[in-house]
């Protein structure tokens, strides 16, 4: 490797690790704080919460790389034009494209391992994250009784509490529980001066220690159904064991989750497309044969003739045609009727149907879109750092952010219209590439002729551009 490959990837690969790390934090945190509601008060344990981080983290990276690529190439040509070394380089006969051709390589190989990433690890890392925070939704909030609020948590059991006393609350005052796990239809309430809680078993129990109480049971009468009897207990101490299996983290089989576009690869996802193509065709066929039945002739002479000569052989009066042609209009409407009902239905399927084409098609045109967002950013990065001669986190980072929000945007806004149908998949999911790749290449080109970053100077040839086809045309007399 030449000594001048060997600076530059250098200088290159201590800003891509360091905004590397930082953007995968700040989107982590962003991911985390989207689930936030979802994660608080369930009591699950540092096992879960790091097995959710570790997915997240793997599912961002693909995010985090283009904009870590186009914030560590500014930083990169940034620094090395604002001391001088970018000039020195050029200086001694170096064009700027041999300069980030180090750069490139690596940016091609990054491209590369990001394909190969999104293809292969993201749709596993998928279906673990996804079923796993499925389950952490499902999951009831640990056990919280409070002050004064009927708790319903376990199943059967109504829990109020008038105050808790102690440091960790465990101490109970006034305390009430609605019994309703019998069977038999009858219902316990129970009422207790004060008591104590705490858990049994490793947790697995929530023992509830009862002091100078009151047992009333309600019993269904036998003799009258509309009765019931009543049955009351005194005690001095009463210990109750409620389960609390239902607070504990069920697994889902990730099996479940498997057909979900996200959790597949791209010979899966063409698979699946296919098959949703076949389908579109085959009910749009289907609909013509279907429609078939709607369209049958009406057994009654609409033309009027009949009906006149019938008038004149004095058969029927005029007054008896009539409820036949009101009968023949009835059934033309209800016709009409059925046949937009059905149509409506039909077209409703078939979009559908066809929106869930487009999003399968979206999930695959995602794994090329993000890995070509490298190769797009470093040419919009590496350029634009020669050209403002600016290093550190200043400049840079402001520049950087403008440019992914606008690369960001425009992927959202055709990922929409791709979705919706406004325009097709492929160019929908290709915009944002397509509207900023010309940028880069104005970067490139000023980067090249030393030119600032509104210098145009090269607008000025643009004439001469447009009649260099025109030369040696002579006009012929």
């Amino acid at each position: 490797m030449k000594k001048l490959d060997k600076l530059i990837l250098q200088a290159f690969a201590g800003p891509f690790f360091l905004t590397f790390a930082v953007v995968q934090f700040i989107f982590l945190m962003q991911f985390m704080m989207k689930y936030m509601d979802d994660l608080v008060g369930k009591d699950l344990g540092l096992g879960v919460i790091a097995q959710l981080l570790f997915y997240f983290s793997v599912l961002i990276v693909p995010i985090s790389l283009p904009l870590a690529v186009l914030l560590s190439s500014l930083m990169t040509f940034g620094t090395l034009g604002e001391h001088h070394e970018l000039t020195a380089i050029k200086t001694a006969g170096i064009s700027l494209t041999r300069i980030l051709r180090p750069v490139l390589l690596v940016s091609m190989l990054l491209a590369g391992g990001a394909f190969w990433f999104n293809n292969t690890i993201v749709p596993l890392a998928n279906l673990e994250a996804y079923s796993l925070l499925w389950d952490v939704r499902q999951q009831k909030l640990a056990l919280d009784i409070r002050e004064g609020v009927f708790y319903n948590g376990i199943p059967g059991y109504t829990i109020k509490v008038n105050q808790k006393l102690g440091e960790n609350g465990d101490i109970l005052k006034g305390v009430m529980i609605y019994d309703h796990t019998q069977s038999s239809g009858s219902m316990r309430v129970i009422l207790a001066d004060s008591g104590r809680m705490f858990t049994r078993f490793g947790g697995q129990y929530l023992g509830l220690e009862l002091f100078r109480g009151r047992m009333y049971i309600e019993q269904p009468s036998t003799d009258n159904r509309s009765g019931a009897n009543f049955v009351r207990q005194n005690f001095g101490r009463n210990l109750i064991t409620f389960s609390l299996s239902s607070f504990g983290l069920d697994r889902t089989k990730t099996e479940l989750f498997a057909a979900n576009k996200m959790m597949l690869n791209l010979d899966q996802l063409a698979h699946f497309t296919d098959s949703l193509h076949q389908r579109v065709r085959i009910e749009r066929v289907q609909l013509i044969t279907q429609l078939n039945p709607y369209y049958t002739y009406l057994r009654f002479d609409t033309t009027g003739q009949a009906a006149a000569l019938r008038v004149q052989n004095w058969k029927v009066s005029p007054a008896e045609l009539r409820p036949v042609s009101l009968n023949i209009t009835q059934q033309a409407a209800n016709r009409a009727r059925n046949v937009r009902s059905f149509l409506g239905t039909s077209a409703e399927r078939l979009t559908n149907l066809s929106k869930e084409t487009a999003n399968y098609r979206i999930e695959s045109f995602k794994k090329f879109t993000q890995s070509a967002a490298i190769l797009l950013m470093f040419l919009i990065g590496a350029p634009l750092g020669a050209i403002i001669k600016k290093g550190g986190l200043g400049v840079p980072i402001l520049v950087s952010i403008v440019f992914f929000i606008i690369y960001y945007v425009l992927s959202i806004m055709g990922e929409k219209y791709g979705r919706e149908m406004v325009m097709p998949v492929g160019p929908g999911m290709w915009l944002a590439t397509s509207l900023l790749l010309p940028v880069g290449l104005f970067f490139l080109y000023q980067a090249r002729h030393d030119s600032g970053l509104l210098d145009i100077k090269w607008a000025q040839l643009l004439p001469n551009w447009l009649r260099w086809p025109l030369r040696g045309y002579k006009k012929v007399s």
